[in-house]
């Protein structure tokens, strides 16, 4: 039962994934999906790796390194990307672990994360587009140090930027938030004179109530929870 609510699911949002696309004329196989699976147990994560899934996101650092050692008792290999704030004390134990951060959002963490990265490592710089106190994220006006910085670093891969904007009553009043942080990252590339579509392309923003707004505001990656594994 497990298996099969989690193969519906999946293939629920990616049919919503593809009708957002449809709406703006964009491919569905350029947006990546990852599974939220905070709170979720191994059997889960498994069961939408079997249905197709790779990649699943955590926001808790001790969570996820515990849970990648689970599943691969299990003989599966998800990509692993961490979402939640980050204390740099946790940076060694995941930098084995994961294949992106996107929650890099002050100078301090860069200079840890470029001590412990022995391979390329993708990371997002996290923007605060609704500059809310109690948010992680950077100021806008600070990200393109930041994207300078990580820039400087061989084997960081700086990959784009990424945001949770603030809670809303429908998914339309988030867009003002997505469309800025589009703009923020256009604004970037110009600015840091980027041209390869490899760097500083990507937007990590959407979750389950709002990810076809945000893929319509040029989304590249959207992390969906409670719609694949249900209620918690």
């Amino acid at each position: 039962m497990l298996s099969t609510d989690i193969t519906t699911r999946l293939s629920a949002i990616r049919q919503r994934i593809a009708q957002a696309c449809h709406r703006c004329g964009r491919d569905p196989a350029s947006i990546r999906l990852i599974g939220v699976s905070k709170t979720r147990d191994a059997d889960e994560i498994i069961a939408a790796y079997r249905a197709g899934l790779v990649d699943f996101g955590e926001n808790y650092a001790q969570e996820l390194v515990a849970k990648a050692k689970l599943v691969a008792d299990a003989n599966i290999a998800p990509r692993w990307h961490f979402l939640g704030g980050l204390q740099t004390n946790k940076v060694r134990s995941l930098i084995p672990v994961v294949s992106g951060i996107q929650t890099v959002d002050r100078p301090s963490l860069i200079k840890e994360l470029a001590k412990r990265a022995t391979q390329p490592l993708e990371v997002f710089v996290e923007v605060n587009v609704g500059d809310e106190q109690q948010k992680a994220g950077c100021h806008p006006k600070e990200a393109a140090d930041l994207c300078r910085r990580i820039l400087e670093v061989p084997n960081l891969k700086l990959v784009g930027l990424m945001c949770v904007p603030p809670i809303a009553n429908t998914a339309e009043a988030t867009r003002p938030y997505f469309r800025s942080l589009r703009e923020k990252r256009d604004e970037l590339r110009a600015k840091l004179s980027i041209s390869d579509n490899d760097t500083l392309s990507q937007l990590s923003m959407g979750m389950s109530a709002d990810f076809e707004v945000a893929i319509e505001e040029g989304a590249t990656t959207v992390r969906v929870g409670t719609d694949l594994f249900g209620p918690r």
